[in-house]
């Protein structure tokens, strides 16, 4: 007797190919070192629309990559920490730097990134994943970090 499967499912893959070796890959010590980085390999729209990205880190600090997690307008952009930490989880990342622009220069943090920070720290404790700072970057150059300023 045979049976027939009555649906199908979905196959679930998760790929993760890192290219870089772990000792070539930047180390980060400190919140301005992250800033560098991050303004190296932000997109031309600092100065027009807010985007968020991660740091993934492995646990040395080093930058084992770098995710886009949302872009959106002039004023602000929606961040899902399932998507966070799906591209955490994917790399195996031990640790992230949130950051994110104002396009506005004004490099004060809103109650919502404060809240979004608290949420996503709290969500990494969850899964052993460090939330080590949270950056904001202005167009005109400068950053605030969480971490500096003891908001983290």
């Amino acid at each position: 007797m045979c049976y027939k499967i009555p649906f199908e499912v979905t196959e679930v893959k998760l790929i993760y190919q890192n290219k870089v070796k772990a000792t070539d890959c930047p180390q980060i010590k400190s919140s301005l070192e992250a800033y560098q980085i991050l303004l190296a390999n932000w997109s031309d729209q600092i100065g027009f629309i807010e985007e968020f990205y991660i740091l993934l880190l492995n646990r040395a600090n080093r930058v084992i990559g770098r995710y886009l997690v949302s872009q959106g307008g002039m004023a602000g952009t929606v961040v899902d920490a399932k998507t966070v930490f799906t591209a955490a989880l994917k790399c195996r990342a031990a640790s992230l730097i949130l950051a994110h622009n104002h396009p506005s220069g004004n490099l004060r943090p809103s109650q919502s990134d404060i809240d979004l920070t608290k949420k996503l720290k709290q969500g990494g404790e969850l899964l052993d994943i460090t939330i080590l700072d949270h950056l904001i970057l202005s167009p005109d150059g400068g950053y605030y970090s969480f971490a500096d300023e003891g908001l983290l």
